[in-house]
């Protein structure tokens, strides 16, 4: 039996057992992460109670328990609570000893998410070539105007001039630390084990220092979440970026709400990476949302919803989480949007600009 178990466990397919009186009689790993919950809250209760709406899943499982039918049903949307709801293909069988129903769900927003990700990772790669090859066409000519204005600024008779060679070094400077920020940070991770917890909090901390009372939290932390390997600076300035983002956009509002949530993710797929068990980490704001336009975009570098928004800290946000082998996604509507950052609690195959020395 622990084999079977065991067995179910690892599969990607969430697998839920009814009871003919559709109460849940056992799911497995997969299911327990669909479903936002564990067995031991699960099982014994109806399977209704998981969702905001079941009226069209209900008389289908009883008419297939009525006339012994299984059945297949593509790309059913179940609503859950939090705003959240799963695409899923939804196959029905019957058992006999004991009777009951079998239930798999495919889940179509795993496999869209795992296609996004690998998009994602296209992206940026190409991305990070077209930056680089700019950078380079960019600096080395920032490099001439400063040097030449410095040359420049030593042969003027008088202050006056002075002050026009001294705005087009200062220029060049800005340029060349804008073109810095695009190209991000070249700095080692410094890895350690991390409390998320803590992540969270230093970015409360400093948005209230910032904006003192204009947002209201609410943190929905998993108190048994263990702590993760990560740079505890780089990832407090990935979630920042967020955070500011959002109190940005909800500068003029009057009800300002951030929800900060940690979860655990089992059996998850980061860049084609299967990881037993990843940090879910969800920053949720109740602003006006992201253009429909924007949001497939709103990674690349010096794409901004906002007129005087640099473009950058959602590409530098990116590159952080893909530092850490992660991975990031955001779904936007009016009044909700929610970024979701995926993190291994353990990081895997640590590239050179990772360095374990300082690992507790």
């Amino acid at each position: 039996m622990n084999d079977v178990r065991q067995i179910l466990d690892n599969l990607i397919t969430a697998v839920v057992v009814l009871d003919p009186g559709l109460s849940i009689r056992g799911l497995n790993v997969a299911a327990e992460s669909l479903l936002r919950t564990s067995s031991a809250q699960a099982v014994g209760q109806p399977f209704a109670d998981f969702f905001l709406r079941s009226d069209r899943i209900l008389p289908a499982l009883r008419l297939a328990l009525e006339s012994r039918q299984p059945y297949t049903q593509r790309e059913v949307t179940l609503q859950l609570p939090d705003h959240l709801t799963e695409q899923v293909d939804f196959t029905v069988n019957l058992l006999d000893a004991p009777p009951g129903v079998l239930l798999e769900l495919h889940s179509l927003n795993r496999l869209r998410r795992i296609n996004q990700d690998d998009e994602s990772v296209s992206r940026q790669e190409t991305t990070r070539r077209l930056v680089r090859g700019l950078a380079h066409e960019v600096k080395n000519p920032l490099g001439g105007i400063r040097g030449a204005a410095q040359l420049l600024e030593r042969e003027l008779p008088s202050a006056e001039l002075r002050e026009y060679t001294g705005v087009i070094i200062s220029e060049a400077d800005r340029l060349s630390v804008l073109v810095d920020r695009m190209l991000g940070s070249n700095k080692e991770l410094k890895i350690r084990q991390i409390s998320t917890l803590r992540i969270f909090e230093r970015v409360v901390q400093l948005i209230e220092a910032e904006h003192p009372g204009f947002i209201t939290w609410k943190r929905d932390y998993d108190p048994s979440l263990p702590e993760i390997e990560a740079d505890e600076d780089q990832l407090i300035q990935a979630v920042l970026n967020i955070v500011r983002n959002a109190y940005e956009v909800m500068a003029d509002a009057s009800d300002a709400k951030v929800t900060l949530r940690s979860r655990v993710v089992r059996q998850f797929t980061i860049n084609a990476v299967r990881h037993r068990l990843v940090a879910h980490l969800e920053i949720i704001d109740n602003g006006p949302g992201i253009d429909p336009d924007l949001v497939e975009r709103v990674f690349f570098p010096m794409i901004s919803g906002r007129t005087n928004g640099s473009g950058l800290g959602l590409s530098i946000t990116q590159s952080i989480i893909g530092l850490h082998n992660g991975s990031i996604q955001v779904e936007s509507r009016p009044g909700h949007t929610c970024f979701s950052i995926y993190v291994p609690f353990v990081q895997p195959n640590p590239g050179p600009l990772i360095s374990r020395k300082d690992v507790a």
